[in-house]
């Protein structure tokens, strides 16, 4: 990751990814928002909820390895791998920053 040089936010969600559901939720502003798989995550509870099932339901690691600035959104190709069908695959996390945090998280293939 440090290759990239990821903006602070976002190299705490990568860390925190591992780190468990409240620590990916502390990633975010109180009203943060995570579009996955075709569903809407807003606000702390909501994204826990979303990474706590996540959790539940598959084993991953999401290994960066290519970042895109937009003014202050940004574009992180990363590589998953982990059991779930396809496995591996280059997600893509489309990051809208604000004040030190993520405002906004969409994931898509």
């Amino acid at each position: 990751m440090t290759d990239l040089n990821l903006p602070d936010p976002i190299a705490a969600y990568f860390h925190a990814d591992s780190q468990g559901a409240a620590a990916v939720a502390r990633c975010f502003t109180r009203d943060g928002v995570v579009l996955d798989e075709g569903h809407t995550h807003a606000g702390p509870a909501a994204i826990e909820a979303w990474k706590t099932d996540a959790a539940a339901r598959y084993s991953y690691t999401a290994t960066p390895r290519a970042l895109e600035q937009h003014g202050r959104s940004y574009l992180v190709t990363s590589t998953v791998a982990g059991n779930f069908p396809g496995s591996p695959l280059d997600l893509r996390y489309a990051f809208t920053l604000e004040r030190g945090k993520i405002a906004r998280l969409e994931i898509a293939a």
